[in-house]
């Protein structure tokens, strides 16, 4: 038997229709053509099934005819076709800021017994790069998160220099073990983003439980402004849901304890040129730079603006959630404070 495989000739076809003429079985007229006798059974099998009859007999130039058109037929529609419901959901997925994987875990969670629903994120992207080039495909493309862009060492700077204002009280060492767990809410974190030469700024915040966004206009890159603009931002959310934040050692904070007076929440600082330790909100920073690239002058950006940035962030559909968006499980843990402070003033 030959190792590679081939697909049957038209002499072999004759051969098979006029041994079946002659009473030859498919195992004998396999030795013949030195072929599997599986393959000798399948090929008439086919052929029965394509005239809707198994008593017909076995007609070599039908079978070939057959055979051609099967070759250049596709035998199942593409899963992502332009024109169906699946390819609609995806491409409004990807125009609300969503990646393949969140689309398609979002997708599983909604439709979880839909087959033609539930696509992986690998087809959503082989199926973009496989468009022919036209208006469509530079349009999803351009949808595409961009990859990651080298970046600078977290110490260069004169404000990433050890600080006078770091505390031993105010060390990542010291702050309450339970925010490792990410079981309790209300424990954030915090950064700067900065603008054009940076001279302009904007604080991220995010809850690590459910990794909500907050984003907070800044006057400029001072710890005056952090101040006034953490502030705000923390002060609009529930007093359960605000209770310590985890922040780097850049000197924008020299002014924490003034933060930790006027909003309850307990300020520590990572380690030194450890950004692992506060890996939500350095991923949030990277999603928060989709909207504003490096180089932005931020000084024109208002806190509506930023809002509605940190509103879309917060609906997206994230794999760490289970396909849930952050919006909703923040919502699902202050309903769950809420029952708390109920409960315990029912008690007492």
């Amino acid at each position: 038997m030959p190792k590679t495989y081939s697909h049957l000739t038209v002499t072999e076809r004759c051969c098979i229709m006029l041994r079946l003429k002659d009473g030859h079985s498919a195992r004998a007229i396999a030795r013949e053509l030195n072929r599997s006798p599986s393959t000798i059974t399948r090929e008439v099998e086919r052929h029965r099934s394509m005239l809707g009859c198994s008593t017909l007999p076995y007609e070599c130039g039908r079978a070939n005819a057959r055979a051609h058109l099967a070759r250049f037929t596709r035998r199942r529609k593409r899963k992502l076709d332009p024109s169906g419901e699946l390819f609609s959901h995806v491409r409004q997925g990807l125009a609300n800021g969503f990646s393949p994987d969140q689309i398609a875990g979002r997708l599983r969670l909604e439709h979880p017994n839909c087959y033609y629903l539930n696509v992986s994120h690998e087809t959503i992207y082989t199926s973009l790069y496989a468009m022919p080039r036209g208006e469509l495909r530079r349009e999803l493309m351009e949808l595409l998160r961009q990859g990651h862009v080298h970046r600078w060492s977290r110490s260069r700077g004169a404000n990433r220099k050890e600080a006078g204002f770091i505390a031993e009280d105010v060390l990542l060492a010291v702050r309450p073990p339970e925010v490792d767990d990410r079981l309790i809410p209300g424990h954030w974190e915090g950064d700067f983003i900065k603008g054009a030469a940076n001279r302009t700024a904007v604080g991220t915040l995010v809850e690590r439980t459910s990794r909500f966004i907050l984003l907070a206009e800044m006057e400029n890159c001072t710890s005056l402004a952090a101040l006034h603009g953490f502030s705000r931002e923390l002060t609009k959310v529930e007093p359960a849901l605000r209770k310590t934040m985890t922040y780097d050692r850049g000197s924008e904070m020299a002014r924490h304890r003034e933060l930790t007076a006027a909003t309850g929440v307990n300020v520590y600082f990572a380690d030194p040129h450890s950004p692992w330790q506060r890996g939500s909100n350095e991923n949030a920073n990277g999603l928060v730079r989709q909207y504003l690239p490096k180089g932005t002058d931020l000084s024109n950006m208002t806190q509506s603006e930023l809002n509605a940035i940190a509103n879309s962030l917060n609906n997206r559909p994230r794999r760490i959630l289970g396909y849930k968006t952050p919006l909703e499980v923040f919502a699902e843990l202050l309903d769950q404070e809420q029952a708390k402070l109920v409960e315990n003033s029912a008690a007492h």
